[in-house]
């Protein structure tokens, strides 16, 4: 963040502090020239981006931010933030799908008859906190395996600084399948507390079949629980 409390990547495409307008929730009302072809490094994913890119990623950083624990027992780690809003836990649509409702599941969190602020409000109070390596979707024409991968190594250290330095939470619970690749890099990290991991594996919440990891960190999470 620059002295405007604003991401470098932004912030170094207008010397113009006037041109924007900060609130304390993350509310950014940014001013760019939607003409402007050069493509934007989105601070949260290292990937080139639109103006829209940004700003979509800077309402998810507000949605994020306003239930992050205190103290965070449990930080959820992804690889990718998903395509779609409500596979996104933090989305205040109020629609659980994919990864939200795999995850929601895991915890035995119910969201029949709840409002989405309430589901969110439980899952902060539990401790739990989820983020992922890369915090914006991925971008469509990096999808190999390769590209994707490649992508990943690159944010492996601020990710590593953040929850080392600003998160520190009491462990870290990884659950995507798209982390296989640098899973050997991850544990090679000092990240100032235990990884959690299903037998060595990762937890799968984004292969076609996920049920498994699901009921998987379910009983892991039981299991600690009771120590």
């Amino acid at each position: 963040m620059n002295c405007h409390g604003l991401p470098y990547g932004v912030a170094s495409t207008n010397t113009n502090p006037a041109g924007f307008a900060v609130a304390a929730t993350f509310r950014y009302i940014l001013k760019y020239d939607m003409t402007i072809s050069k493509a934007l490094v989105c601070d949260g994913c290292g990937q080139e981006g639109s103006a829209e890119h940004i700003e979509r990623r800077l309402q998810r950083l507000e949605w994020t931010t306003r239930y992050r624990p205190v103290h965070i027992n449990t930080l959820v780690l992804g690889a990718f933030s998903p395509q779609e809003e409500k596979d996104f836990l933090y989305a205040p649509g109020g629609e659980f799908h994919g990864e939200a409702a795999h995850l929601l599941d895991a915890l035995g969190i119910s969201t029949v008859g709840k409002a989405a602020d309430a589901v969110h409000a439980e899952f902060q109070r539990a401790g739990f906190f989820l983020t992922h390596v890369l915090e914006c979707p991925l971008d469509r024409d990096a999808g190999q395996a390769a590209e994707s991968a490649a992508l990943l190594a690159q944010r492996l250290q601020p990710v590593a600084r953040r929850i080392r330095r600003s998160l520190k939470p009491r462990r870290v619970v990884l659950i995507s399948q798209a982390l296989g690749p640098i899973l050997e890099k991850i544990l090679a990290l000092e990240l100032g507390c235990p990884v959690v991991l299903d037998e060595g594996k990762l937890f799968e919440f984004d292969a076609p079949a996920p049920g498994n990891s699901v009921a998987r960190l379910k009983e892991t999470l039981a299991s600690s629980a009771g120590h």
